[in-house]
């Protein structure tokens, strides 16, 4: 299903006007004249034809050489168009921006945002999007989400109730409303004025700003029973969050007003309260422990705008601190492909494969239903985590055909972009049914670089499907990369060839880059081959061949698609390959893999 967006009622719209900008430049002429030739003894008389060429040059300006192209009006190259046609691809516009800048600026995280910013196209910007919102569904079975509508909800009525010269989702108090919801209690002064200091602010009566202190119960992820306090110190509306109570002290500044209790003692002085810090709260009866006491708000401020927090805590715990499993070994199988998406972004579609048989099932009303809980952590090799995923998979069966269903297995797909580098991959997978029954997946993977002047290709995909999509699905949904669906094959480890059954089809998918364009035909010339091989003989069964122009003819990246019939194998053990002979650049670049006919 394609994600269509959507703005809450009241929401803001942003209009981005691009101005343009014109460059002139100024030439700078030379003189007209020139002095009179002065004869030198000796010299030769000039000819009436000699005179008439001196008259000519005379008459011709002397700027009359071809002018030097402007470099900012130089034709561009193809591959200059072909890289601004791409760039302007990755340019984020229209309501694409309006959600990643507005509509979900507050719960997003830095990591998501990364990610979103890097998609080349409409197509995977709505597939992300989808993903956005499942990821954070309550209810995954439910065709309504929740957490969308509560979210929106909560646009709304910020912007009703925040406003403050600038919507009301941008302001903080709307910052917090739309992250948290509703507190159970405020403590609102709209108008600021008389204000008795509780002891833990030095006591004593004071004049205000307005202020609030928004009271919450319980936030998950940030603790109990939590203050947060803003202030209005323009009286103009905006309140802001604030980790200084200090702040809403209107006589903060003022000689001898608003005096603490300590002050009012003479037991201290309001310039104690100027001694660095960030509260101004002086001397007072609880002082000792004000100093420890704000770390604490430090770490509340980072906690309230921190990235929402992950689902499956237990799972995060295995994959962080890589503690030991105590209970039975959950076993599953991993697959990482890579296919480039930009110059310097790379999707990397992790694929994981779970046997039926080793999931506890619970059945009731004649229905068997499992439930596994999936974590995952992409992290740099200085352990900062760049993407996280985790979702919930469900395998329901008949009860009468559970039996027959445990022979096989199910797959989960999960798409990353990433850039280019060395990244560790962490999985944790929970039996739910069987919370001991647990199993963790560690493995460092390096995402290449796609050069723009070398020939490359992506990962070479072996898979048990392979269809085109209806066009309003290209590039959305799970297990579809461009317009093709892929059900890869997945192997027990990286090594192990996968199998197939002589019943069946080798699928096989792969895309090259980097063809060469000719500037006369623009079109580009290559080879593709592809082949299978007998392993333990190396004797080749199968050659076919095809042209780049019966595939893509002016496009510097192919896609290969081809389907071959097992039945003609024996039982044994092979090899495909497909190679690219570009004529263009003079490259080759072939990719191979193994696989297991039984």
């Amino acid at each position: 299903m394609k994600y269509k967006l959507r703005r809450a009622s009241g929401a803001p719209v942003f209009a981005v006007a691009f101005g343009l900008l014109t460059l002139g430049g100024v030439a700078a002429w030379g003189s007209g004249f020139q002095e009179p030739a002065v004869a030198q003894p000796g010299a030769q008389a000039p000819t009436d034809a000699t005179t008439d060429a001196n008259r000519k040059k005379l008459d011709k300006p002397e700027d009359s050489k071809p002018a030097e192209v402007d470099p900012l009006k130089r034709p561009l190259s193809d591959k200059q168009k072909m890289r601004r046609q791409k760039e302007l691809g990755n340019e984020i516009r229209g309501a694409y921006k309006t959600w990643l800048d507005q509509d979900v600026a507050w719960i997003i995280s830095d990591e998501e945002r990364k990610a979103f910013k890097s998609l080349s196209n409409d197509e995977e910007r709505d597939a992300f999007i989808e993903q956005f919102w499942l990821r954070r569904n309550p209810n995954p079975d439910s065709p309504e989400n929740e957490f969308r509508e509560e979210h929106y909800r909560r646009i709304a009525y910020a912007n009703e109730h925040f406003p403050a010269g600038k919507p009301g989702w941008k302001t903080d108090r709307g910052h917090i409303y739309i992250s948290f919801g509703k507190p159970d209690s405020i403590d609102s002064h709209p108008s600021g004025g008389s204000y008795e200091r509780p002891m833990d602010e030095g006591g004593g009566e004071t004049s205000t700003f307005p202020f609030e202190i928004w009271h919450y119960r319980y936030l998950e992820g940030v603790g109990d029973n939590i203050d947060i306090e803003f202030v209005d110190t323009c009286q103009c509306g905006d309140y802001h969050f604030t980790i200084d109570r200090s702040e809403k002290d209107a006589l903060l500044r003022v000689p001898g007003g608003g005096e603490t209790l300590y002050e009012q003692m003479g037991m201290s002085k309001k310039a104690d309260r100027f001694k660095g810090g960030i509260e101004n709260l002086g001397n007072g009866p609880l002082a000792a422990g004000q100093e420890g006491k704000q770390f604490d708000r430090i770490e509340l401020a980072a906690k309230l705008f921190a990235p929402p927090p992950v689902k499956f805590k237990d799972l995060e715990s295995f994959i962080s601190e890589h503690k030991l499993i105590s209970g039975p070994l959950f076993p599953f199988d991993v697959r990482t492909d890579f296919v480039r998406v930009t110059d310097d972004t790379v999707l990397v579609p992790i694929t994981l494969q779970i046997k039926n048989k080793d999931v506890t099932y619970v059945t009731k009303d004649g229905v068997s239903k499992g439930v596994v809980n999936i974590l995952g952590r992409v992290s740099t090799i200085t352990h900062k985590p760049v993407q996280t995923f985790e979702d919930t998979v469900e395998i329901t069966e008949p009860a009468e055909l559970l039996a027959k269903a445990q022979e096989g297995q199910r797959l989960y797909w999960k798409a990353l972009p990433l850039r280019p580098g060395a990244y560790r991959v962490d999985i944790g997978i929970k039996d739910v049914n069987n919370p001991d029954h647990i199993g963790v997946y560690a493995q460092s993977i390096n995402v290449p670089k796609f050069d723009d002047e070398k020939l490359s290709t992506s990962s070479l995909i072996l898979a048990d499907r392979m269809e085109r999509v209806p066009s309003r699905t290209i590039g959305t949904g799970n297990f579809i990369i461009g317009n093709t669906y892929i059900w890869p094959r997945v192997s027990t480890n990286a090594v192990t060839p996968v199998k197939f059954n002589r019943t069946q089809h080798l699928n096989c998918w792969m895309q090259v880059y980097n063809l060469g364009i000719d500037d006369k035909t623009k079109s580009n010339s290559a080879t593709v081959t592809y082949e299978i091989r007998d392993t333990a003989s190396d004797k080749l069964l199968l050659e076919t061949h095809e042209e780049s122009k019966d595939l893509s003819a002016h496009s510097d990246q192919l896609t290969m698609e081809r389907s071959v019939a097992l039945a003609g194998l024996q039982p044994g053990k092979y090899k495909v390959t497909i190679r690219i002979n570009d004529a263009i650049s003079k490259q080759e670049v072939a990719q191979s893999a193994p696989f297991v006919v039984e």
